[in-house]
């Protein structure tokens, strides 16, 4: 009797698919949810590295090419610098209620995974780990490697096993996909190089029914601010929709709340926006 295979059937190959992609979709998930409970630690000279584990190669958009930073358009206004990692001294924040504020408007609740995106020295990734509690996660990122390790440290000394610190790229926040109910940037879109880039890459990120959250000044952005405008223009062209805009004076300005709409656009399609500031 012949020993050959017979042909599989179509439905068979079909069925067999589908199951290596249930269990791919599922590595992926436990992966991450692994790395956050697992946060790495690395020691050199007693200084404490907090190392987030970023999936980039399970990304369903690693598939295809990944864009350059010059397939996206530039801003069509001027970028602030950099000059501090912090935008107030904590007391008098804290004595204004700001972080209370700002998390009791964007909702933010125990148990719940939430990233501080140019957190400096950590006003608001310290207050958010208290807020979501020992069932959440809070990743810290910011892009100059000094203030990132220092942050780490701080989280070190105070004992956050909650928080993860990471270095995240000018263009790219670098966080993995479907992982976050709240993204926030609180006093730093205004400072953001390639805003096309950085929101398209950040967009993934977001869980379903999940939110960024934009804390900033309402003055041009060469001023250390935003417009309205101008930001909800920015953001609609990578494909969000804002759902909340409201004025906070304790925050220095406003609080706008953006969630991912429709598909996300080819980088090439992309325009600019020109917003009188």
């Amino acid at each position: 009797m012949s020993t050959a295979r017979r042909p599989r059937s179509s439905r068979a190959q079909s069925r067999d698919y589908a199951e290596r992609s249930r269990g791919l979709s599922f590595l992926r998930r436990y992966a991450f949810l692994a790395s956050l409970e697992t946060v790495a630690r690395l020691r050199s000279g007693g200084t404490a590295l907090f190392l987030f584990s970023v999936l980039a190669a399970c990304h369903p958009d690693t598939a295809a090419r990944e864009p350059k930073p010059s397939d996206f358009p530039a801003a069509h206004r001027p970028v602030a610098s950099i000059v501090s990692p912090r935008w107030s001294d904590e007391p008098t924040r804290d004595k204004a209620g700001e972080a209370t504020d700002v998390m009791n408007r964007a909702g933010v609740k125990r148990g719940m995974t939430v990233a501080d995106i140019g957190a400096g020295e950590g006003y608001y990734t310290i207050r958010l780990a208290t807020r979501i509690g020992k069932k959440g996660r809070v990743l810290a990122e910011d892009i100059v490697p000094q203030v990132r390790d220092a942050l780490a440290e701080r989280v070190t000394r105070e004992r956050l096993d909650a928080v993860s610190v990471r270095l995240g790229e000018p263009d790219d926040p670098k966080l993995p996909e479907a992982s976050f109910d709240r993204v926030f940037m609180v006093h730093m879109y205004h400072e953001i190089e390639s805003p096309y880039a950085f929101l398209w890459n950040l967009r993934p990120s977001v869980k379903p029914g999940g939110r960024v959250i934009v804390v900033d000044a309402d003055r041009p952005t060469n001023l250390h601010g935003t417009p309205p405008k101008l930001l909800e223009c920015e953001f609609a062209a990578v494909g969000y929709r804002m759902v909340d805009m409201q004025t906070m004076p304790a925050a220095g300005g406003y609080l706008a709340a953006f969630v991912p709409a429709g598909a996300r656009p080819e980088p090439k399609a992309i325009r600019a926006c020109e917003v009188a500031e």
